[in-house]
């Protein structure tokens, strides 16, 4: 027997490219079936692609073209070294934070185009926000909170689990305040405060995690995330695969680490 729907209507936001479309139906599937919010809608937003644009209308689906949400683009980030290209990663993070701009709900939720919810997921409890944390994290993230913040990370935990429910109201502060310390957007404030010579140089979960937490620890709930990574492709995702870590895990992820990697010419 399914949970009933509680709390407030969210939306859900997907930043997503065409490499994402064989894990996609998975992710929007298991959000509509282990969400226990009612949805208002689902944006994806991704690239102009007729792909994209198809899946949007099979699955009902919101199509937001990511050149639109932010007054740069992709174009516009150079995070790359001679072995890797994290551009893209980094482009993908700002349109997640630019989810303020985007939804219309109080509250809406962000998820990874490659992380499928394999169990029931409540994210507002006695007016308090749940977090899905893990143990272990990547230091740069924490570099760039201080210099983007003025302030050391509390770092109860990692806040880095694929999802998380933003507050538009509390997320639109966080932007003002960054714009505030550096007189600059807040977008250029985190392009201009990695270390462009580090891989991982910034954490949008870390970073909004992290300044709530700083702010108003009592009004944050933190629940062990138990999310596992597997290296197979998306369309070897079944019932199977997902029966035999649901007893253990809340959510899986494909990750396809190798699309970070340049080509050498």
């Amino acid at each position: 027997m399914s949970q009933a729907l509680e709390g407030p209507a969210i939306d859900v936001l997907i930043p997503a490219i065409e490499k994402d479309l064989a894990t996609l139906p998975h992710v929007v599937d298991a959000v509509r079936k282990h969400v226990r919010h009612p949805i208002r809608s689902i944006m994806i937003v991704a690239p102009r692609k007729p792909r994209i644009r198809d899946f949007c209308r099979r699955k009902g689906c919101t199509f937001v073209d990511e050149n639109t949400v932010l007054p740069i683009t992709k174009k516009d980030i150079h995070y790359r070294s001679r072995t890797w290209e994290r551009s893209g990663w980094l482009f993908q993070q700002l349109l997640k934070l630019g989810g303020d701009k985007l939804c219309t709900a109080d509250y809406f939720l962000v998820i990874d185009a490659d992380t499928v919810l394999i169990a029931p997921h409540r994210f507002r409890l006695s007016g308090k926000t749940v977090f899905y944390c893990r143990n272990w994290s990547q230091p740069e993230y924490f570099v760039t909170y201080r210099k983007l913040m003025g302030k050391k990370a509390v770092r109860p935990s990692s806040f880095v689990t694929h999802y998380m429910l933003f507050e538009r109201s509390r997320l639109a502060r966080m932007k003002r305040e960054i714009e505030a310390r550096h007189g600059t957007s807040w977008y250029s404030s985190i392009l201009r405060s990695i270390n462009r010579s580090r891989q991982f140089g910034f954490s949008e979960f870390e970073t909004y995690g992290n300044y709530l937490y700083a702010k108003d620890p009592g009004g944050m709930i933190l629940k062990k995330a138990r999310n596992k990574s597997l290296s197979m492709s998306g369309s070897q995702i079944s019932g199977t695969v997902i029966a035999k870590y649901a007893r253990t895990c809340r959510s899986l992820s494909f990750h396809k680490r190798k699309g970070y990697s340049r080509k050498s010419k």
